[in-house]
């Protein structure tokens, strides 16, 4: 049976387009080789002729040339693959989510991917995951709250936070705590060397332990400023010898200190306060220290000098901890005071609910 090749006549814009295509250079290798077919088969080529210049076969051509005289320049486009049907749908999703608001198995304290899919039977623990990294799930995170039962809190809190916000006319407010028990450790520290060339930097696991030695700490909020102290011990002697320094630092102003509620804090008859009477005592609600902003400064006190640096001595720990106090004075700045509104998380999170 004989077979007429599909003649093929160009309008001037499809014959602009067909050049472009294969001329291109980021064209796309299949677009760009149809492109080829169809102009040279305008331009009055057989099938064979166009098939043994292309490298390609006949019937590859003839599909082509088809395809454009049916469709036109659509035609050379690649169909629609329907692909693999999917395993997983939506409704996977809803039963991993809700299967996550279930009690684990016994003798097991907290779901994992590969305990949910056995709990549901028909999905892969890699589809566990992948749901659980769709909606941004991570089961081995762990968060905590404490929630003041202080019934004052909310005076106590605008109080600290109106000193912050609106200090005192000619008065200074000073957050002051203390950190006890900083250890000093002695740690190996140097570079470690791989058979394959490559070093790394860093300490050894293994300590040997020198003493302790417990800060306190003052922060001036409208400079930044800190005074610390070193003892051995945070009893009330200690706190009050202490707080001596800070009023001596000060001698002409109105003290306005802001403080946790640690017993050594605030005695039932507080003789001290007696007689200083320019220096007033404000006191961070029950489990709500983290009004305090000296609470800040030690957390940048640890990361930038305590946290793994090696001291041979107790004497060397506070030697660090003073020259980071010196390095700390000369670039110092007004402590401004934020802090995000944290909703309280509901216990049961319904997963679930995700989806809806």
């Amino acid at each position: 049976m004989s077979y007429t090749a599909a003649s093929i006549t160009l309008a001037p814009e499809e014959a602009d387009t067909l050049t472009r295509w294969a001329r291109a250079g980021r064209s796309e290798h299949r677009q760009a080789f149809r492109a080829r077919i169809i102009l040279r088969a305008a331009g009055g080529e057989g099938t064979n002729a166009i098939a043994e210049s292309l490298g390609t076969r006949p019937a590859t051509v003839s599909k082509w040339r088809t395809r454009f005289a049916t469709e036109r320049l659509a035609g050379l486009t690649d169909a629609t693959r329907p692909g693999k049907p999917r395993v997983y749908t939506e409704a996977t999703e809803r039963r991993i989510l809700a299967q996550l608001d279930e009690a684990p198995p016994a003798g097991y304290a907290q779901w994992n991917g590969r305990l949910v899919a056995r709990a549901l039977g028909d999905v892969s623990a890699d589809q566990v995951w992948t749901t659980l990294r769709k909606h941004k799930i991570a089961l081995a995170r762990r968060r905590s709250w404490c929630l003041s039962t202080d019934p004052e809190f909310a005076r106590k809190a605008a109080d600290i936070v109106a000193l912050y916000l609106h200090p005192p006319e000619n008065a200074l407010v000073i957050s002051v705590d203390e950190k006890p028990h900083i250890q000093a450790l002695e740690r190996a520290q140097g570079y470690l060397k791989f058979p394959n060339g490559r070093a790394m930097t860093g300490f050894s696991h293994e300590y040997k332990r020198h003493g302790t030695s417990t800060l306190f700490a003052a922060l001036t909020v409208a400079t930044g400023q800190v005074v610390a102290g070193h003892y051995h011990r945070r009893r009330r002697v200690e706190f009050l010898d202490f707080m001596n320094r800070v009023v001596a630092a000060y001698p002409e102003q109105e003290l306005h200190v802001v403080l946790d509620n640690l017993n050594t804090h605030k005695p039932k008859h507080d003789r001290w306060l007696a007689r200083h009477p320019r220096v007033h005592l404000h006191y961070t609600p029950t489990h709500a220290s983290w009004l305090n902003l000296i609470e800040v400064w030690f957390s940048i006190l640890a990361r930038a000098a305590l946290a793994g640096a090696s001291f041979t001595s107790v004497s060397a720990l506070r030697a660090a901890i003073d020259h980071f106090v010196s390095a700390w004075k000369t670039e110092a700045h007004p402590f401004e005071w934020t802090k995000e509104v944290v909703h309280q998380v509901p216990l049961k999170s319904h997963y679930a609910d995700l989806l809806k």
